[in-house]
């Protein structure tokens, strides 16, 4: 984005700084194997993205925060997709059964014990699951996400999460979309309207400074 639209934005009130909280969770939205392999119709090149997120999600469990992961599964025919399934077809890769070998985790990324995984049908990891419950109970102030895509499941995410109350942190190095346009795009809007969008490193140092020792 040019300086000109970033001054524009900034005269008008937009982006101003939310404060992280001191009780976090990570949320890694949908990265399976769709988005990575090769012979996926949603493979998207964010190969990048999951080595980011393998290191985001390391530095969560050496401070043990609660970790949350996300993925799609309809019910053969998608019924329980409703629009969105109608809408984009590739989607038809996370019907039950169809393509096992699409479904799982990205490597690096499979949950551990302990950690909570999430089935939803739509964009929003919010829509019509137990996300919001679960992040009041667990006492989340604030949720650190990583995913794909940027434009799609993660904008969609990062909007809610700020609906809900909860501050949103996007770590730019740990998402990733299928085009450089709308994955820039989303993460300047997100920046500006709803969220806190950081490095990878510094995602990593406010982690890591919740572990250390209080002097």
């Amino acid at each position: 984005m040019n300086e000109s639209l970033q001054s524009d934005y900034a005269t008008a009130g937009f982006g101003r700084t939310l404060t992280f909280g001191a009780t976090p969770a990570l949320l890694i939205i949908d990265f399976v194997e769709a988005y990575v392999a090769a012979d996926s119709p949603l493979c998207a090149g964010v190969e990048s993205a999951r080595e980011a997120t393998v290191r985001l999600l390391q530095a969560a469990r050496a401070a043990r925060l609660p970790v949350i992961h996300t993925c799609v599964e309809y019910e053969p025919g998608g019924r329980n997709g409703g629009v969105f399934f109608r809408k984009i077809p590739a989607l038809r890769c996370f019907e039950r059964g169809r393509h096992p070998e699409w479904c799982g985790f990205a490597r690096g990324l499979e949950p551990v014990a302990g950690e909570t995984t999430i089935v939803k049908q739509y964009a929003s990891a919010f829509f019509g699951t137990s996300l919001a419950s679960l992040l009041t109970s667990i006492q989340v102030d604030t949720v650190i996400m990583a995913g794909v895509s940027t434009s799609g499941c993660v904008r969609a995410t990062a909007v809610d999460c700020c609906q809900q109350g909860f501050v949103p942190v996007v770590v730019r190095d740990a998402v990733g979309d299928r085009a450089a346009a709308p994955h820039e795009a989303s993460l300047f809007d997100l920046q500006a309207k709803y969220a806190e969008v950081i490095s990878l490193a510094a995602a990593v140092d406010y982690i890591g400074a919740l572990s250390s020792p209080k002097t």
